[in-house]
């Protein structure tokens, strides 16, 4: 029986899986394919892709819980553990969203997916 492990999605993997971007590397698609990986995407997510939806900047179906459900992937919310990470990386990453992804990675002992090279510098399990 395969082993199940977990992964949390960087906001802009997320989206990409949405569009089947080809910027989505081979080992990714995998691991999102793979029903027995447990696939997370963060309450900060979706929060930061409404953002960039009223904005202009980002067009994907709608209504959006219904986009999330159809991919079969947990909605990880955000708890006081993952906030309370957040001074940590205050000073050397200015972007919230990539700050509490961090955090909840940690907390949730998750490896975090994301071609963001600025996540690199912390302890955290990273997938490109």
């Amino acid at each position: 029986m395969a082993r199940n492990k977990s992964f949390l999605l960087d906001t802009h993997i997320f989206i990409w899986w949405l569009q089947s971007n080809k910027h989505l590397t081979t080992s990714v698609k995998k691991i999102l394919s793979d029903t027995n990986n447990t696939i997370y995407i963060s309450v900060v997510t979706v929060w930061e892709m409404f953002i960039k939806i009223e904005k202009g900047k980002l067009r994907i179906p709608r209504p959006l819980d219904g986009v999330i459900k159809k991919t079969g992937f947990s909605v990880l919310p955000i708890t006081l553990a993952h906030v309370f990470h957040l001074p940590e990386y205050k000073k050397s990453h200015k972007d919230p969203f990539d700050r509490m992804l961090v955090a909840q990675s940690q907390v949730e002992k998750l490896a975090l997916i994301t071609q963001d090279e600025k996540l690199k510098q912390y302890k955290v399990k990273i997938l490109t």
